[in-house]
Formats: structure tokens, C-alpha cells, sequence
């Protein structure tokens, strides 16, 4: 009887809640993630220790160093600076447009109404607040400068925090993050470009075309692409569209479906009794075999049946993994630990009481950029979270409070890449350069140590 009870007693138990699990592919975005912010903010230190030192000039040399490649009477030359921004940051855009592909596909926009709702909030006070105060005044065109969230940034500071976070918040803040980088880029391509040049427009379009065409008959030969892929950069900077947009577009076209099932690779690469259907004179002929007579029992051609059959294995085993996915597996650590940290050394060289506030409109761009970052983003975002659940569109986070989605709100209004990227956009020039860097650090570093500290702090959930 007492092990009856105590057996009834076991199934009349509550069960534990089962801790939340993030699958091995996000866990592994985070961690890279989370990795290349702490090498972000290294190179943002770095370039700034470097510019205020007795080298100075070093920095500014180094970057405004031209580089140029020339095929007979074809030239492309630009300072290194450029060629950072342009280039190396068509990769991070390329990563981008993959992760977006892919989400989007997978249905994960439809699972994810309220980070979605809360980015376009987090987007649009920013930007209402930056116009405000630059009204009618010459730092106008930076109104986009405020929108964009940096994910390696925000992640870093989640990661200082450990488990205090919600995994779901976590998820939450990088579905966010990359619904903002949509936006950016959508407000990049409509609203900041330089004198448009029709002929390039339309080899633009060629080039989109080609691959897209491509695509659909299932030509997916990466050599192919690569080449296509500059040619739609080379048509995009002699568009006078910024360059780096190309890497977006090469990724919402990149395929991110499989080409087969598991179950189909399977049933081509193995035999019936379940084992690799490899044949004697593909090379798995016994050594054993004639060993008494002097013979080995491989001919001269044993081994090169055997890896033409395991390259068939291979191409059958990445068939079941889409392009999308395997690009951004790639691609993501180059993107996240050399793209971005370069991007960050090139720009953030702000040279401290030197040309800082100066010039006609600086005060209104850096009040602009620090309400907007600091006031705009937590309000926005929290703001639009808020309508998105009392209107039923979308639950609140499983675990999480306002509070922390208040935390949540103000790590997001941490900034520099694409900030940066869009104000070498509004200010062709360099106008405003120093104000605008000077800016984005205060408001990052505020941001970061603000959301750090509300989201420290104890609660009742």
C-alpha cells in the first residue's frame, strides 16, 4: 500500500516546466553572434584610441590610402575607407539578405508578429524624432541614421548578462534586429542614393533578371553566380545606388529550400541491405584477395570509382541542406569577425575636439541622433509591443516582463554599423562625420548600460 500511494502520489505530481531549448543552428548564430560584437567593440575602441593618439596621422592615412584594380582601360579606384564600406560590407549584406531569405521561408515572419510590430515602432520615432530637431536645418538627410539596430552589439550585452535573460527575449531581440535590417535596407535602396544613372538602372535590372532566371531552371554553379554577383555590384555603383545592396539581393535570390529529401538521398546512395552502394570495381575489391599469387587484388584504377561514388554521396547529403542555409553557415563568422570589425576601425576614428559640434547644424544632428537612439528606440519599440498585444496580434514574450522588453528596447537603440553605413550616405562629403560618430558612440554606449542595468535588476515575473 505505501508504494501504491507513493506511486499515485508521483503521477498526481505537477510536472516541471521543461526548459526552453533554442535548436543547435540559432544557438550557434547567437554565440557568433555574441563573439563578433566583443570584436566589434574592440575595433571600435582601438580606432578610437588610435585617432586621439600622438599617431593620428597614421589613422587617417591608413584609411584614405587608394587602392585601385585596372583591366586595360577599365579602372575602379578608391581610398580603403571605400572599399571597406562598399565592399566588405556587401558580404555583411549578403549575410543579411540570406538570414531574411531563410526566415522568411521557413515561415518564421508569420511565428514572429510582435519583434516584427515592435522593429517597425523602434523605426519610425527614431526617425520622427531625428527629423524634429533637424527641420528645415542642414543635417536633414540623416533622418534614416537613427533606425537601424546593431545585433552584434545588443547580443553582446545580453551575453554579460547570462541566464538573467530569457532565452525568449534573446530570440525575441534578434528577430527584431533583423525585421530592422529589412528596413534599413528598404529606406537605403528607396531614399538614399546619388544622381541615378538610367542606362546602369537597366543593366541593374538585366543582372537581376539573369539571376533570378538562373535560379528558376535550377543553375546554381556558385562560379556562375560569384561573377553575376559583381557584375550586379559594378551596376549598382554606376547606378549611383550604394554598391553593397547587391550582397542583399544575391541573398533574398539565393535558393532556401533543399533541392532533395533526407529520404531521397538516402534511398540513392544506399544499397538495399541498407550500406553504401559501392561495387568491387569501384574500388572495395578485398585487399585480401590474391595475396598468395603477389597480387593485391585493386587494379590501377581502384580508388577512383570509390571518390567519384563518395562525391556522389556528398552532393546527395547537401542537396537536403538549402543554399540559403549552407551560404550564411559560411559566410556568417567572415561577415561577423572581419567585415564588420574593419568597418568599425575605418569609421569610428572620431577625432575628439576636432571638428566636433562644429559647423552649422552639428548641435541639432547629435541631439538628433542621441533622442532618437536613446528616447525614440525604447519608446517606439515598447510602444508598438504594447498595441500588438492589447490588440491580441501577438503574446508577450514566454517569461518576460515590460520591463525587460523596456531593457530590450533600449539595448536596441545600440548602433554603429549600418548607422554609420547610412549616414556615408546622407553626407556624401564627410559633413557632419566627426558629430555623427561621436553620436552613435555616446548613444551605444549609454544604451548598452542602461538596457544592461534595467534588465539586471531583479523582478517579479
Amino acid at each position: 500500500m505505501p508504494a501504491r500511494s507513493d506511486r499515485s502520489r508521483q503521477r498526481q505530481a505537477p510536472l516541471a516546466p521543461v526548459p526552453l531549448r533554442l535548436p543547435v543552428a540559432l544557438r550557434e548564430f547567437l554565440r557568433e553572434e555574441t563573439g563578433g560584437g566583443v570584436a566589434l567593440v574592440a575595433a571600435a575602441v582601438a580606432a578610437l584610441v588610435w585617432a586621439n593618439s600622438p599617431w593620428h596621422g597614421g589613422y587617417d592615412h591608413l584609411w584614405a590610402t587608394e587602392f585601385s584594380l585596372r583591366l586595360g582601360r577599365f579602372a575602379l579606384a578608391a581610398d580603403l575607407r571605400h572599399w571597406v564600406t562598399d565592399g566588405l560590407m556587401a558580404v555583411f549584406f549578403l549575410v543579411v539578405g540570406l538570414e531574411i531569405k531563410r526566415e522568411a521561408v521557413a515561415g518564421v515572419w508569420r511565428a514572429a508578429a510582435l519583434p516584427v510590430v515592435a522593429a517597425a515602432g523602434g523605426m519610425a520615432l527614431p526617425a520622427a524624432i531625428y527629423a524634429a530637431f533637424n527641420l528645415h536645418r542642414p543635417g536633414a538627410p540623416g533622418w534614416g541614421i537613427p533606425m537601424a539596430t546593431d545585433v552584434a552589439f545588443a547580443l553582446a550585452v545580453l551575453a554579460l548578462l547570462g541566464p538573467r535573460v530569457p532565452a525568449t527575449l534573446k530570440v525575441f531581440l534578434l528577430t527584431l534586429a533583423v525585421a530592422d535590417d529589412l528596413g534599413s535596407v528598404l529606406v537605403v535602396a528607396s531614399f538614399y542614393h546619388r544622381h541615378l544613372d538610367p542606362v546602369a538602372l537597366v543593366a541593374v535590372i538585366a543582372v537581376v533578371g539573369a539571376i533570378w532566371l538562373l535560379g528558376r531552371v535550377g543553375v546554381w554553379w556558385l562560379p556562375v553566380h560569384f561573377v553575376l554577383g559583381a557584375a550586379l555590384w559594378l551596376a549598382l555603383r554606376a547606378a549611383g545606388v550604394s554598391p553593397a545592396l547587391a550582397g542583399v539581393a544575391m541573398g533574398l535570390l539565393a535558393p532556401a529550400r533543399p533541392t532533395t529529401t533526407p529520404r531521397q538521398a538516402r534511398e540513392r546512395v544506399l544499397g538495399g541491405d541498407g550500406l553504401l552502394a559501392l561495387h568491387p570495381n569501384d574500388g572495395t575489391t578485398d585487399q585480401g584477395e590474391g595475396a598468395g599469387d603477389g597480387h593485391s587484388g585493386a587494379g590501377p584504377g581502384v580508388g577512383v570509382g570509390r571518390a567519384a561514388r563518395l562525391r556522389e554521396v556528398l552532393r546527395e547529403a547537401r542537396g537536403t541542406v538549402p543554399l540559403a542555409e549552407r551560404l550564411a553557415h559560411d559566410l556568417h563568422p567572415f561577415s561577423a569577425f572581419v567585415a564588420v570589425p574593419l568597418f568599425a576601425l575605418a569609421n569610428a576614428g572620431v577625432h575628439l575636439g576636432r571638428g566636433v559640434g562644429g559647423g552649422a547644424g552639428s548641435g541639432a544632428v547629435l541631439a538628433g541622433i542621441l533622442a532618437g537612439r536613446l528616447l525614440g528606440k525604447p519608446l517606439g519599440i515598447t510602444a508598438a509591443a504594447w498595441l500588438a498585444v492589447r490588440t491580441g496580434i501577438a503574446p508577450l514574450p514566454e517569461g518576460a516582463t515590460w520591463r525587460q522588453l523596456g531593457g530590450i528596447g533600449l539595448v536596441a537603440g545600440v548602433g554603429f554599423t549600418v548607422p554609420l553605413f547610412v549616414a556615408d550616405l546622407a553626407f556624401p562629403a564627410g559633413r557632419f562625420a566627426a558629430t555623427v560618430r561621436l553620436g552613435l558612440l555616446l548613444a551605444t554606449v549609454a544604451a548598452g548600460a542602461g538596457g544592461a542595468l534595467l534588465l539586471a535588476r531583479p523582478g517579479r515575473r
